[in-house]
């Protein structure tokens, strides 16, 4: 007995001392882990969850409609226009109600929850497998709860989010009925045009209320809050078509409709029953904001939020004097253009920060049309010779530490490796000057041997770093034209005002969300130059206006610098109208304050539309004189300090070396690169006596018609007076100051439509380009129709 006894305790003690199956410490270790993973989830869902914003009746009864506030904190506009119908949980709502829930969550109903686990499982699987947390599980409650509180900010799909979400959806659930929830969720949803709920997109849509629509309607309506833009049955009918038909499948796999009214409903046109498509007419402060709002639209969306469904908060950098001044000076006459069809696009930027103070995207814009053509931001023009400080001279001082004394040669020129010549405005040479009046009465051959001295490709890369994008294989010349806005050249030139810091122009400063995350998008800007080469431009660009080719933009007393661009129709454009042949095709003024950076654009949409003659000629000019004008009335004008690492002195005119002259110009050099002997003068500078030094030396010219142009016909430039006398005419009866006759050597410079922009035989950034010349300089200027 004792022997049996003791047997059973050795074979119990056997058992348990024998190590376990691996299977077994598997399985173990397993629920472990799940127990861990579990606890832990938990304890994060939790951490997260304590943090998650408040939400309440108000909100979820609120429309989504993100509101515009000037930076001084004042309410501009709603992004929408149209009034909210709300409407309430009744029987006409059920047809919506079961389509709403047939294709956004079956299972809605039977939720007691806030959120689905099944849906959310299989999210995880899909995110999972795609390293990502792109798919989402939500609910309608969810996404009442994503439309009221959060962003659609793709940064923001974190688990933080997520868990706030789901908590948020959970208390809501427990606190509203599946009816009132459902109610909150049909009348906040984006349905394009400034329409928020389904309520309000009935009768945008169809002038009905909802219990009055068809099943077919009911559907497609039910459908577009997916992708409100996509399903736009006036914009893309086909694409809004296969979303009804989705939700009506929907509905009949849920039982709600039959398959005989499914069958019916799939065969009704997409267009019965829809209104003709006019859109609003426009508020007068939308219309005269419409292309700043436009701009703003555009940045939000690049930012990663969507101003339509995430009821954000959203300040803007707009000046409503200043934006309204633009939209006056273009439409009541205030400044002179050539006719009715003539257009301008125009931006005014403040150099210390970037920001957009004030957009113009044309002139006589339709009431109705909302978010349309901004003339401002096209970048498919010519900027004609206002590119030459960008391009040429800045990268020549940056980089080649040129003095404003530096002896170019403007002599005939042929692109290397063909037979195109180069020609000025006035079809003549002039032989040796220095860099500041070739720039400032824009010679064009002394502009494409600057560039090819300095190399393409170190020049692009200048520009580009201030925002001006010119592909480095361009030819030569793209010197005296590149494709830029004046939205891009506002801000290049502001590098220029701010002392060579460059602000990316911006429109948009701080985005809210209603969760309480705050982004400011102000920054301290990027130096993309040294103080040196921008005094320098600018002093060169100051003579510009006060004898060169800007003579037209002229105001007394200012500090203000500027730079003039025109460009010539092509051999194509003339074939079909001749008569254009006198006459600028695109018309530029950039000019800048130490306050504020202007660029302007004139000319025409289509060929068609007329050529840019008399006072037209003047308008960008006379534009950026008045709207500068008005900005800097109240501001103080401060000149630019020159830098310590500028030597400013008096040089014998053209003398090469550079000779010290008690009787020379006034020119500038980089502290370091001046020759043996010629030290800071500055003590003894003065403005007025440099002013007088240079109309001496300019008082044998004449002033053109127009000062520039990009473009020649078969190589040969041509120049017209016509209608000079009635242009200065005109420019007097608007009281406009006219160049004294010794200071006017207004020049045009021009560029062969055969030159073709070369392209450079060498990409090395410290070469110059040895280039030929391709078809580039044909398709830079087609017309735009």
């Amino acid at each position: 007995m004792a022997n049996t006894k003791y047997k059973r305790v050795s074979r119990k003690n056997y058992r348990q001392s024998r190590p376990k199956p691996i299977w077994w410490r598997i399985i173990k270790w397993a629920f472990l882990v799940v127990f861990l993973i579990l606890l832990s989830g938990v304890g994060l869902f939790a951490y997260y969850a304590k943090d998650a914003p408040n939400i309440s009746r108000s909100q979820l009864e609120s429309g989504g409609s993100s509101s515009l506030y000037t930076a001084d904190g004042k309410f501009l506009l709603s992004l929408g226009s149209e009034k909210r119908i709300y409407v309430k949980d009744s029987q006409d709502l059920q047809l919506l109600k079961d389509a709403v829930v047939s294709v956004e969550d079956k299972r809605f109903y039977k939720d007691k929850l806030g959120i689905d686990p099944i849906r959310i499982a299989g999210s995880m699987l899909t995110n999972a497998k795609s390293n990502s947390i792109s798919a989402g599980g939500s609910t309608i409650t969810q996404q009442l709860v994503k439309l009221t509180v959060f962003s659609t900010d793709a940064s923001q799909r974190t688990l933080r989010r997520k868990a706030q979400e789901a908590w948020l959806a959970m208390r809501v659930q427990r606190e509203y009925t599946h009816d009132e929830i459902l109610e909150f969720y049909i009348n906040r949803v984006y349905m394009n045009y400034g329409n928020y709920g389904i309520g309000t997109a009935a009768n945008y849509y169809y002038g009905k209320k909802i219990g009055q629509l068809d099943l077919a309607q009911t559907a497609l309506l039910a459908g577009i809050p997916n992708r409100p833009t996509a399903y736009n049955p006036y914009v893309y009918p086909k694409y809004a078509k296969y979303r009804r038909d989705l939700v009506l499948k929907a509905m009949l796999d849920n039982n709600k409709i039959t398959q005989k009214q499914y069958e019916q409903a799939t065969k009704e046109s997409i267009k019965k029953g829809l209104k003709a498509h006019n859109q609003r007419k426009q508020s007068n402060l939308r219309k005269i904001d419409d292309p700043y709002i436009k701009e703003a639209i555009t940045e939000v969306k690049a930012k990663g939020f969507d101003p339509y469904r995430d009821n954000l908060k959203i300040t803007i950098n707009i000046d409503q004097k200043a934006q309204t001044k633009l939209y006056q000076l273009a439409n009541n006459g205030l400044v002179p253009f050539t006719n009715d069809q003539m257009q301008i696009g125009a931006t005014v930027v403040d150099p210390s920060n970037g920001h957009v103070v004030a957009i113009l995207g044309g002139r006589h814009l339709p009431a109705s049309v909302q978010l349309g053509l901004d003339r401002a931001v096209q970048t498919s023009r010519s900027t004609g010779s206002s590119i030459k400080p960008v391009l040429d001279y800045a990268p020549a001082i940056e980089y080649l530490n040129w003095s404003t004394a530096k002896i170019l040669d403007d002599s005939k020129y042929i692109y290397p490796g063909t037979n195109v010549q180069l020609y000025d405005w006035d079809n003549k040479y002039d032989g040796a000057m220095t860099m500041r009046h070739a720039l400032e009465q824009s010679r064009n051959v002394p502009a494409v041997k600057t560039l090819a001295e300095v190399g393409v490709s170190r020049a692009a890369k200048f520009a580009a770093n201030m925002g001006i994008n010119v592909p480095k294989d361009s030819g030569l010349s793209v010197a005296i034209g590149a494709q830029a806005s004046s939205l891009q050249m506002a801000g290049a030139f502001s590098a220029f005002a701010s002392m060579g810091i460059y602000h990316k122009p911006q429109f948009v400063s701080k985005i809210e969300t209603p969760d309480g995350l705050t982004r400011n998008y102000d920054s301290a800007g990027i130096r993309v130059m040294s103080k040196s080469t921008a005094y320098m431009i600018t002093d060169m660009l100051k003579g510009v206006i006060k004898h060169g080719s800007g003579t037209n933009a002229q105001i007394k007393g200012l500090y203000h610098a500027g730079k003039t661009g025109s460009v010539k129709y092509s051999e194509q454009d003339l074939a079909r109208y001749p008569g254009y042949a006198a006459t600028p095709k695109d018309s530029w003024f950039v000019g800048y304050t130490q306050r504020y950076s202007i660029g302007v654009w004139t000319g025409y949409d289509n060929l068609r539309d007329g050529t840019i003659s008399g006072i037209g000629q003047q308008s960008a000019q006379l534009f950026y004189k008045n709207m500068m004008s008005y900005l800097m009335q109240d501001k103080e004008n401060t000149d630019w300090q020159k830098p310590n690492s500028v030597i400013r002195a008096r040089i014998a005119r053209n003398s090469n070396p550079p000779e010290v002259s008690p009787a020379g110009d006034w020119q500038l050099f980089v502290r370091g690169h001046a020759p043996v002997g010629i030290i800071d003068d500055s003590s003894s500078y003065d403005e007025d006596d440099e002013e007088t030094n240079i109309n001496r030396s300019n008082s044998t010219s004449t002033t053109q018609n127009w000062h520039e142009s990009d473009q020649h016909i078969n190589g040969a430039t041509t120049q017209s007076n016509t209608n000079q006398h009635n242009s200065n005419r005109q420019a007097k009866d608007y009281h406009l100051q006219e160049p004294d006759e010794s200071h006017a050597h207004s020049s045009s410079d021009s560029k062969t439509n055969d030159d073709n922009s070369n392209k450079p035989k060498q990409d090395n950034d410290d070469a110059a380009d040895n280039s030929s010349p391709t078809n580039e300089s044909k398709n830079q200027h087609k017309n735009q129709h």
